[in-house]
């Protein structure tokens, strides 16, 4: 089976979900069957006479979908999935979850993809389960069993150790991992049979704890993360520390930055959404939530409409008199309540850095409580 891979993200899980997960070892069935109209074995089919194909229009969606990924997916796959559902002429994700993570992937839409950085940056919150007893070069339960251990660890003994975690620590990326070396990716390099030599880099790592122990095998934990921690790499180091090995069995990432549970949305949900909109029973805004929510740690600065023009073209403005903001840094510049740029702001000067044209389809106001 090839490796999982991830970028700087380390996926959790629900506890319901952690005991749902995929097994690691079960087979992916095939349709044997032939399709209708196949006909039997060594019988000449019928060609279809196909016409051209039509080309689908691409429209300005801007905005941010929250997907709920299932496991079995790449991200890079479901955001094709959301590009081709809403007819996105632009549209990328806020961090990768591999395949066997499930849980909260933040998609941006159009204009949204302009505020990625500020969600990556965000804290990352995960659930996931550690299989004591096996170390996998992978990290994960996809990888090959590189060492066993028959000791199992205590939950006294777990406890124990999770200080050892938490705050800011120095962790070695898995060997499965999207970090460079001379420009190659540790994973392309690992593919290839090459020893790959990590360098230990700091991570901060807010929260871990224990949050359950379903059998002697496994133990269910909770992390709050910065950018760049590999829950992976938590898991095979304290399977080392402990003296029973372990890898991460089971994976659901529940927060990334703004985005949370409550913002989420099974796949199957918004296929149901795209259907009635198709329909003309709502609309697909339903299941986006505006730009501006990737920039909720950002302060706002409101302009008028004369200074908005000026912004527009990419011109700076300088905001005089006792009502000028005392704000330095990055600003997220709005006109009438619309979200309008990202700006520098230093001495009462505003300078814009990126202008949003949100014309065309766009997430609406406030959170989603359901769809």
């Amino acid at each position: 089976m090839t490796p999982s891979i991830a970028d700087d993200d380390i996926p959790g899980a629900d506890a319901p979900a952690v005991q749902a997960a995929v097994p690691t070892d079960a087979a992916v069935p095939t349709d044997a069957a032939p399709a209708a109209g196949a006909g039997t074995p060594g019988e000449a089919r019928p060609r279809r006479e196909r016409g051209p194909q039509k080309k689908r229009d691409k429209r300005d969606v801007h905005g941010w979908l929250v997907l709920d990924k299932p496991v079995g997916m790449t991200s890079t796959h479901a955001v094709s999935i959301a590009k081709r559902l809403f007819s996105a002429k632009r549209a990328g994700h806020a961090g990768t979850l591999d395949p066997l993570a499930s849980g909260c992937l933040p998609i941006a839409l159009g204009e949204a993809t302009k505020t990625v950085m500020f969600v990556m940056d965000g804290r990352k919150r995960y659930e996931f389960t550690v299989r004591w007893g096996e170390e996998r070069d992978t990290d994960d339960a996809e990888g090959r069993v590189v060492a066993e251990s028959a000791d199992r660890p205590t939950p006294e003994a777990i406890r124990a150790v999770l200080p050892q975690f938490t705050g800011t620590i120095e962790q070695v990326p898995p060997r499965y991992s999207a970090i460079k070396i001379e420009g190659e990716r540790a994973y392309d390099i690992a593919r290839d049979g090459e020893t790959v030599e990590l360098k230990a880099r700091p991570v901060e790592i807010h929260t871990l704890e224990l949050i359950a122990t379903p059998d002697a095998d496994h133990a269910v934990f909770a992390a709050e993360c910065g950018k760049g921690t590999y829950v992976r790499a938590i898991a095979r180091d304290m399977g080392r520390l402990l003296g029973c090995r372990g890898h991460v069995s089971a994976l659901r990432r529940t927060a990334v930055g703004p985005f949370a549970r409550e913002d989420m949305i099974p796949l199957a949900d918004l296929q149901a959404v795209c259907d009635r909109a198709a329909v003309g029973e709502g609309s697909l805004a339903d299941a986006l939530l505006p730009v501006s929510t990737a920039l909720d740690d950002i302060p706002a600065l409101a302009v008028s409409r004369a200074d908005a023009a000026r912004l527009q073209r990419g011109q700076a403005v300088l905001v005089r008199g006792r009502d000028a903001p005392i704000v330095r840094g990055t600003v997220s510049v709005t006109v009438a309540g619309q979200l309008l740029a990202l700006a520098d702001m230093d001495r009462g000067e505003i300078v814009p850095k990126r202008v949003f044209n949100l014309a065309g389809l766009h997430g609406r106001a406030g959170r989603k409580q359901g769809v």
